[in-house]
Parts: C-alpha cells; structure tokens; sequence
C-alpha cells in the first residue's frame, strides 16, 4: 500500500481494493509464507510435525478451533502468533466500533451514514494489532461483557431501548473482521457459552429484549485444560461441534527441545561483568527433572508439569552461580551440582503433588532432582571407569565440595587424581574454569548415587569418601 492510501469508500472502491473475509484473508497470508518458506510461528519450539501441520490445515480450511493442552504448552504464544496471518493493515469505517467493512457495513450507524453520505463517507486503515482480541474466561463474565449492552446515556440522550443505537458493543463485535480468542474457555459458564452460540452462528442474539443480528466476520479460536472438564467446567456440545478442528497440544517430547525452550524463554542481562557457562549435563539435568515429574506418580499428572518449570529452574541454577561469584569476587561462573538444591523454590510452586502430607513436597523434589543427576551422569560414564578413582577413596582419601568454595580449591582435588582430571578434561570443553568445580562435583555425586561412595553432609559442606575408608 502507497503512502496515499484511498481515504473514502469512494476513493476504495476506485482503487479496485478487494475487502477479503478474514478466513480468506488468513488463508492467502499463510500460503504465500508456506511457498516463500517464512516461519509462520515465530518462537515456537517442538511443534513443527504435530501441532503446526494441524494449525495450517485449520487456517485452509477456514475452521474455528480450540486448543486443547494442560498448562505451560505455549497455547496461548500459538494463538497470538495467529495475528501474523492477518494483513498488515485493511480498511474500515471511519468511527466505527465494530470496524465495520466499508463496502458492507452491518452496523446501523454505518448503514445510516453510507445512506445518507453515499462514496464520500471516510475510512480508516486499522492495523494488524487491532484486530486481535482476547479474553480469559472467568465465572464472572456476563454476555454484556462479550457481546454487548443497553447504554443507558444512550437512553437518557432520548433514544428508544428498541434502537440498535443504544448498544454498547462487547468484546466480540468490536473484534470484527478479526481473530478472536478465549482462554480457558470451559471456565465460561455454560448460558454464556450459549450466547456464543448464537453470536457465532445464528449471528442473533437477544439483548435486554432487543434482537440484534450481527454478521460478524471473524476468526474464534479457545483455549482449554483437560483437567477443566472435570473439575471446573466444560465446553457444551454444540460449541464443540461448531468449532472445526480440536488440536492437541503437547509438552517437548525430547530433551534437546526443552532445552532449547530453556536457552529461548529463560531471562538474560545484559549488563553482567561475570563470565558465565553452563554446562551441557546442567541443563539436562533440569531437562531431566522436568521430564522425571511429568511421570511421577507422586506428582498430579492432570495439572501436567509446565515447561515454565523448566525454564524458571534453569533461571534459579545460573543465578546461584552468579550470586556466588559475586560474593567470592570471582570472574567466572558455572551452576554446579550443590547449586541445585535452589530449585526447590522455583519447583515446588509450579508441581502439585498427589499427597498434601507437610514436608513431603520437599523431600519428593530432592529425589526427583537425585535421579535426575543419577540419570544424566549414567548417560555420559560407564561406572566402572572410576574403579581407580573409587579405590582411592577406599584407601582413605576424602574430598569436600561446597557450594561457597572456590575454583583454586577444586582444581586442587582435580590434581590428586588422574581419573578424575581426565573425567574433568572430558566434561569440561570450554575455557570457563568454573566449569572444572561443576565436573567435579557432577563426578562425585554421580559415584555417590550410584552407591561407590558415601557422602556427609557437615556446614553446608558435602564430604565424599570410600564406604570402608573410616573402618
């Protein structure tokens, strides 16, 4: 569109300009990006052979839909992410609540100003953002809220109740010729799902008495918990069967996507002096935490566990780095294996768990975090690959790791064992030397897991030494 944009619906109609509806208009958007290749949902990982395929075929087939996923599955970035098919901008009646189409209005003010001004009533050009809608539904929310009602200073200028006039238009109709979304939608109570009904199909609804018939053109998409049809709500059956397709959203189905969840959404400064690295088994350990609750018969699998568990433990782990090398006055910086335990507060407020027995929440993350280490460390040792390591200890020797210790004190225990250094060299592959603190306490704890070696715990520090070795 030039600078000089048509300025009246007669100056439109000239242009040879075509007002699509919005289905049309989102099907021609997404095609040309799918031949020119373009992303067409910026930010959304793991999606790309399930979710996205289903979308698309939506969107072509100009279907309403629902989303359909327990929390923490982006189903709301998904939804936004629709707007990038509407056009960057379309035209609509000057002034109008509703924007209205300008060679079709449907509202009566519009219709009143078109018959009386004819071409030369003026227009304006409503971008992309405007015409996008949404709503979180709550018990609360009336018809008034989503449809409309009577004003009374409408009334009290002198128009009659029976005027179409006197509407104060909700949500819905002032997302004409837009995307339309409701989170949470079995949330809504069940009469005002009825009145969507009617909006969205019959294209009537009654207010305080008055019938109003609103062609709307307009894009409906919902979001939905399974859990909500249980236990707070549900989606009537007609609403259901008026929506086009229902898509299954779904949590990362492998580790390398919730990391690559973590690293995108997790938040980052900039203005930091401190030389931060975090290791590749650190993050699968968070990831593998993650993926160990979401099958934990302890843990209430109907809420499901968020990947924002995920990405907000991953935060808590790289900021106990960073808070320790600014006490320590240290350069560098790297999440080791006693930073963990400071995931327990970003953790437990996002896990329900089945039992509500006090202290019990605690102590089913401290086992889900064990197995996890357990769980990654196998991943990259065979066990017995520390046999000299193990009888080493077993022949007295003891190291002690804390999370307040220094580097210069670990690369001294990396130097009392060759094992140990050549497990470090392999794990360690950057120039970070705090790297070496999280190789050694990763080594260790993972031999303690798996039962070669005992560990005190004695002032915050952690002691590990061979079972006999105090015999």
């Amino acid at each position: 569109m030039t600078d000089t944009k048509p300025g009246t619906v007669g100056e439109l109609r000239a242009s040879g300009y075509k007002v699509r509806r919005v289905k049309e208009e989102m099907r021609k958007n997404l095609i040309e990006k799918m031949r020119k290749g373009e992303e067409l949902f910026p930010g959304i990982i793991g999606y790309e052979n399930t979710v996205i395929p289903q979308l698309e075929n939506a969107v072509l087939s100009g279907q309403d839909l629902i989303l359909l996923g327990e929390r923490g599955q982006a189903k709301s970035r998904l939804i936004r992410s629709l707007a990038n098919l509407l056009d960057d901008e379309v035209p609509a009646m000057a002034g109008c609540e509703i924007n209205d189409n300008p060679y079709s209005p449907i509202c009566r003010a519009c219709q009143d100003r078109v018959a009386t001004m004819g071409d030369d009533v003026e227009i304006t050009w409503i971008g992309r953002e405007r015409r996008y809608g949404e709503k979180l539904a709550t018990p609360d929310i009336t018809i008034a809220d989503l449809i409309g009602e009577v004003d009374p200073i409408k009334v009290a200028e002198g128009r009659y109740l029976s005027d179409e006039l006197t509407i104060h238009y909700g949500l819905i109709p002032r997302t004409n010729r837009g995307i339309f979304c409701i989170n949470e939608l079995p949330d809504l109570v069940e009469r005002i799902q009825v009145g969507l009904l009617n909006i969205l199909e019959e294209r009537d609804v009654q207010i305080r008495g008055y019938l109003v018939r609103m062609p709307l053109d307009i894009f409906v998409v919902a979001s939905a918990n399974p859990e909500d049809y249980t236990n707070r709500g549900r989606i009537i059956t007609p609403l259901k069967d008026r929506c086009g397709s229902e898509i299954r959203t779904h949590y990362p189905k492998t580790s390398e996507t919730e990391i690559a969840i973590m690293e995108q959404e997790r938040s980052i400064f900039t203005d930091e002096d401190i030389k931060l690295s975090v290791p590749g088994y650190m993050k699968e350990i968070i990831a593998e935490l993650t993926a160990l609750a979401r099958r934990s018969p302890d843990v209430n699998q109907r809420s499901g566990v968020s990947v924002r568990v995920s990405i907000t433990n991953y935060e808590n782990l790289v900021s106990n780095s960073v808070r320790r090398s600014i006490k320590l006055g240290e350069e560098f910086a790297a999440p080791r294996v006693s930073d963990l335990p400071y995931i327990l507060a970003s953790t437990g407020g996002k896990v329900e768990l089945e039992s509500m027995d006090e202290g019990r929440e605690e102590q089913i993350i401290e086992k889900l975090i064990q197995t996890a280490v357990l769980n990654i460390f196998n991943k990259y040792f065979n066990v017995q690959y520390f046999d000299d390591l193990v009888a080493q200890f077993e022949r007295g020797v003891s190291f002690e790791v804390s999370e307040m210790m220094r580097i210069d004190e670990y690369m001294e225990i990396v130097g009392k064992s060759d094992s140990l250094a050549e497990a470090v060299r392999k794990l360690s592959a950057d120039e970070n030397p705090a790297t070496v603190t999280s190789a050694v306490e990763f080594v260790l704890e993972g031999l303690h897991l798996n039962r070669k070696l005992n560990k005190d715990k004695v002032a915050g520090k952690s002691q590990y030494r061979g079972h006999h070795a105090f015999l």
